[in-house]
């Protein structure tokens, strides 16, 4: 187990501890009324050892704490996969980054997805990620180079934004038309790809202009999965987040930004200013 993953177990033990202090029972007391030997009463509240839906359950229920019980085997349940080591994962491959996808995106009816700085994956054209894998192969200095394979996976997975009853709401930072990934040509076909995903008929695009004020932006990009998962990247790592009430907070954001957003003709205003300047350049204009 990672320190990282140590001290979110750690995290859950001690909100325990406190549910159980606050009812004013010993650990003796609650081994007692839930029939656990005292000694698990101890580990689970020093983050050494976990526990069943049905454990904490019990555990709630004896201390008069019901209501806290759908939060805390939420948070249960992500400790074990609270952090995804992308660097890790991807020692045999960048395939190995994309094949743990397909099942959520399979069963996901829900995406509302942010990004500030680059196209997400679901909406690129082959080249633009084709630039991103090369990009991240090149940063995690991987001994094998799949990036034809990886790219090949994220590309059928697109196939989801015409099959079943799917809705989908991108909400994308204005930057994002003038982050140069591939070559400015390549560029060129991305910017095409964004208005003709606008016209799919469960996709909603959004565009959040450069000139939003706080509420259009936030610290990172993130995914929602219907409303039982949150996935944010960093470089290095991936944070799943699935704690009722932190899914709220970002349901909550996403919502403001969706306010700020400009959809239809306004959108497709930004993307052809973004071309336009573009097709300025010698590179661009040339094709």
């Amino acid at each position: 187990m990672s320190s990282k993953q140590q001290k979110a177990r750690e995290a859950f033990g001690n909100r325990l501890r406190e549910i159980r202090l606050d009812a004013g029972l010993s650990g003796r007391k609650l081994a007692s009324i839930t029939g656990f030997h005292y000694t698990k009463i101890s580990r689970v509240e020093h983050g050494g050892q976990s526990l069943s839906d049905a454990d904490i359950r019990m555990w709630c229920a004896a201390c008069g704490a019901e209501p806290h019980a759908t939060d805390l085997i939420a948070q249960m349940r992500a400790v074990d996969t609270l952090y995804r080591d992308y660097r890790h994962a991807a020692r045999r491959g960048l395939r190995q980054l994309q094949e743990p996808w397909v099942a959520l995106y399979e069963r996901t009816k829900f995406f509302r997805v942010h990004e500030h700085w680059v196209v997400p994956g679901l909406i690129q054209t082959e080249a633009y990620s084709m630039a991103v894998m090369a990009h991240w192969r090149d940063i995690m200095s991987l001994p094998e180079d799949d990036t034809e394979v990886a790219n090949a996976i994220r590309m059928n997975r697109q196939r989801i934004l015409r099959l079943g009853d799917r809705r989908f709401i991108f909400l994308l930072a204005e930057q994002v038309l003038y982050s140069r990934v591939p070559s400015a040509p390549a560029m060129l076909d991305q910017l095409d790809r964004l208005a003709e995903v606008m016209r799919l008929p469960r996709v909603s695009l959004g565009l959040i202009p450069a000139t939003s004020g706080l509420d259009g932006h936030s610290q990172t990009s993130f995914w929602i999965f219907d409303d039982s998962l949150v996935q944010v990247e960093t470089l290095t790592t991936g944070l799943d987040v699935t704690r009722p009430e932190e899914i709220e907070l970002y349901t909550a954001a996403f919502e403001r930004m969706r306010r700020t957003a400009v959809f239809g003709r306004n959108a497709k205003a930004l993307i052809g200013r973004a071309r336009d300047k573009l097709l300025q350049e010698p590179a661009a204009s040339s094709t």
